[in-house]
């Protein structure tokens, strides 16, 4: 059978049928070779097995690889075993993806419909079983770093410093702009509203103590790393994930280079450094603010404001902050970079890890909040 640049011959070869392809098979020839493979569906019913060759095919687009598809599942439904062989290399992608997008022979359909219980008890079990497999997947990479990282303390030189202050540059002084504009803006609503809650006590002085605890204990370093980890975290992911893509890093091992050395631990030293130091910049710009608005709401002036701070906070209260930024940088970067490691070879994959890698930062950072909250709870401080 021929339809313009596309046909096809039948060979019987003992008891199996043999479909030989060959041209074009693109969506210009797919009304003729759907007509002729649905009469072929009929009369391949009585062989014992069929197979697709696809060997001599030149050129195949969706529409061709999706009939190949639909006349397979076709016979397998009619009891014959049917089977696709010699699939150019070019082309077995292709035929992948379609028959992904497929149910029963023809395409799933766009509207799902209500999901049953087993269902959704199934879809729980499958991201259960993904979370636990992406978070062994992590702690791997995770150790994977620690033992580089001891390599490299033995061996300083390796460590590539240019590296690690050109990452202290990017992540950190050129996030001060964002970092002190959002930690300004959060000290004067905290103010504004602890004030409106305290007026009705005539205890307003206390705006002061509920705004220096909440901004260097919790919100200072919070949200510092959860900005860092919207623009640095995808940032190393989409770095990384390029270099895959562009097969960067199969070069690097090529020469002989580490790519966790070369690209993974310039950023979590980078981080680590500009971490701890944008959190005292953002706990600085915080109580500007709030000082700002205690000063216009409250009248409380400025040398009040420092001396009710200093009787507010006890000895821990701003070494807690600046402790919390050293655990969240390097969980920031981490997660990043392994999400970069993980891109498979196309843009769609650089954009979902990107993704993925700033909500787990954030899930991350703060379940190691929430940790240290009750860790300190227990030791009192």
């Amino acid at each position: 059978m021929q339809a313009g640049d596309a046909s096809f011959v039948i060979r019987p070869e003992g008891e199996r049928l043999v479909i030989e392809a060959a041209g074009s098979w693109l969506v210009a020839s797919a009304a003729a070779l759907d007509r002729a493979l649905r009469r072929l569906d009929e009369t391949a019913a009585a062989a014992g097995a069929v197979s697709f060759d696809l060997g001599a095919v030149d050129r195949l687009d969706t529409a061709g690889a999706w009939l190949v598809l639909r006349t397979q599942h076709a016979l397998a439904a009619r009891g014959v075993a049917a089977d696709i062989e010699h699939v150019p290399e070019a082309f077995a992608p292709l035929i992948e993806q379609v028959a992904k997008g497929m149910h029963d022979g023809e395409p799933k359909p766009s509207g799902a419909a209500m999901p049953t219980w087993e269902t959704l008890l199934q879809r729980l079990g499958e991201r259960t079983v993904e979370f636990g497999l992406d978070a062994a997947e992590l702690c791997g990479f995770f150790g994977l770093v620690v033992v580089t990282t001891l390599r490299s303390m033995r061996h300083p030189s390796r460590i590539r410093w240019l590296a690690v202050v050109s990452q202290v540059q990017r992540t950190g002084v050129t996030a001060l702009p964002i970092i002190g504009l959002l930690s300004f803006l959060i000290g004067v609503v905290i103010a504004y509203q602890g004030a409106d809650q305290l007026r009705q006590f005539g205890a307003e002085i206390f705006t002061v103590n509920l705004l220096g605890i909440g901004i260097l204990r919790e919100l200072g370093v919070l949200m510092t790393s959860i900005v860092v980890a919207g623009r640095s975290g995808s940032a190393f992911t989409a770095e990384i994930g390029a270099m895959e893509v562009n097969e960067e890093i199969d070069a690097m091992r090529t020469l002989g280079l580490d790519p966790i050395e070369v690209l993974v631990l310039p950023r979590i030293l980078g981080l680590l450094i500009a971490l701890p130091l944008l959190t005292v910049f953002a706990d600085v710009a915080a109580l500007s603010g709030g000082a700002l608005m205690s000063l216009s709401s409250l009248d409380i002036l400025p040398t009040l404001f420092v001396r009710q701070l200093h009787d507010a906070i006890g000895a821990w209260t701003f070494g807690v902050g600046v402790l919390k930024a050293f655990f969240f940088a390097p969980t920031i970067a981490i997660v990043g970079c392994q999400a970069g490691v993980n891109v498979a070879r196309s843009a769609e994959s650089v954009g979902r890890q990107t993704t993925l890698s700033v909500v787990r930062s954030i899930f991350l950072v703060i379940v190691i909040d929430a940790a240290f909250s009750v860790i300190f709870s227990r030791l009192g401080i």
